[in-house]
């Protein structure tokens, strides 16, 4: 066992680096879904496997990366992952078929989601609570422009050079990446070296799940996402196949809904520590559900254009983003000496939930877009449900 006598905090771009590589690379295929489904002569919900997939693959990735975190340290495994990514990158960009596609679109997953779901953990090792949720909402803040931008980065790409350029392009910024992590990302662990058994990842676990707390903001945190998840499944074929627009106008178009998501973590970054990320949760929750209402009837009221689908989604990414920093912290500090295997479960949970919504509104839109809208109100329903349940815990614990 190896305890660092003087640990050096990572700076906080370092954090924000590492945590921006898996969104950028979930979204940035999302303009290229609908030419798949004509390059390799399939449907579109095949197609929007590749998201499906990577959601899935990082789901259980976490289940092993986060706990194993607790026992090994949070730097080695981001900077494997970060190789493992470039690999995964390069798969995807010599595929031959939908089947290679899928397989690398795993391996990229597995090797993204480290520095996803460990950043969150690092800011844990160094903060308190309400600290903890401030710094998560200034990193978040920032890794939003990853998925703000990347589905307009990614339609360009695919535009100019076509969609494995994408891919190549992918495998370029994780070396970049790697090299910065390399050099930038300094361990916040206090206790490494201790030898992980799948016997203690389970006793990890099961111990989180017995706190109503840490279940309630999984809930939140889940379906919170899994809503915005079943946005990107269905707004891509919405405005390529339904609208008969270009690509990149998607990338355009979902770069001004996700900006929302930037001002309420701003918001939640600066505010947190003075009127608690619970309140804010609340209020981001039942604001999000509100905007999903809005969203069907924006819907059923104007005919289909960017306008009427996007602009209401501005309205649910601002209040998310109030939303998920604050579950997140919660639900990582349930136990704070679990606190990779809360990040990695509450994580898996998170895409877990969003790998199947994305998959069901996927396999479900065809002539409208309705089984999108049903969804994305479903999920804000569950997700006000959890934020209730947290909120009774945390009380009743005091």
């Amino acid at each position: 066992m190896h305890t660092p006598a003087l640990l050096k905090k990572p700076s906080l771009a370092s954090l924000v680096a590492i945590s921006s590589l898996n969104p950028l690379a979930m979204n940035i295929v999302a303009p290229s879904l609908p030419g798949l489904a004509l390059v390799f002569a399939i449907d579109y919900g095949v197609a929007q496997l590749t998201l499906t997939v990577y959601l899935a693959s990082i789901a259980v990735a976490q289940l092993i990366l986060g706990p194993l975190s607790d026992r090994t340290g949070r730097r080695p495994l981001v900077l494997i992952g970060i190789v493992v990514f470039i690999v995964g990158s390069l798969i995807c960009a010599l595929a031959s078929s939908i089947g290679w596609l899928l397989f690398g679109r795993i391996v990229q997953a597995f090797g993204g989601c480290a520095g996803f779901v460990l950043s969150r953990a690092m800011v844990r090792d160094l903060h308190e609570r309400e600290r903890a949720a401030s710094m998560i909402g200034v990193i978040t803040m920032v890794m939003v422009l990853a998925p703000m931008l990347s589905p307009l980065l990614g339609g360009a790409i695919d535009s100019a050079f076509g969609w494995r350029a994408v891919h190549y392009a992918m495998a370029a910024v994780a070396a970049a990446l790697g090299v910065y992590a390399y050099i930038a990302l300094h361990e916040t662990l206090r206790t490494t070296g201790a030898r992980t058994t799948p016997a203690d990842l389970i006793r990890s676990f099961s111990t989180l799940l017995s706190y109503a707390a840490f279940n309630g903001h999984s809930t939140t945190i889940s379906f919170t996402s899994a809503s915005y998840f079943c946005f990107i499944a269905g707004a891509p074929y919405a405005v390529v196949s339904l609208m008969k627009l270009e690509p990149h106008v998607y990338g355009v178009w979902f770069a001004i809904a996700a900006s929302g998501y930037m001002v309420g973590n701003a918001i939640i970054g600066r505010w947190s520590q003075r009127i608690g990320s619970r309140r804010l949760i609340r209020i981001g929750t039942i604001g999000a559900l509100t905007g999903t209402v809005l969203l069907a009837l924006s819907v059923a009221v104007f005919p289909l254009t960017p306008e009427s689908l996007f602009l209401p989604m501005l309205l649910v990414t601002f209040f998310n983003g109030l939303t998920l920093p604050g579950a997140t912290a919660g639900a990582i500090s349930v136990r704070p000496d679990l606190a990779g295997a809360g990040a990695g479960l509450s994580g898996s949970l998170q895409l877990g939930v969003g790998a199947l919504a994305s998959w069901l509104v996927g396999m479900a839109v065809g002539a409208t877009v309705w089984p999108m809208v049903i969804a994305m109100v479903a999920c804000g329903v569950l997700a006000v449900i959890g934020a209730t349940i947290a909120e009774r815990a945390e009380r009743a614990a005091g």
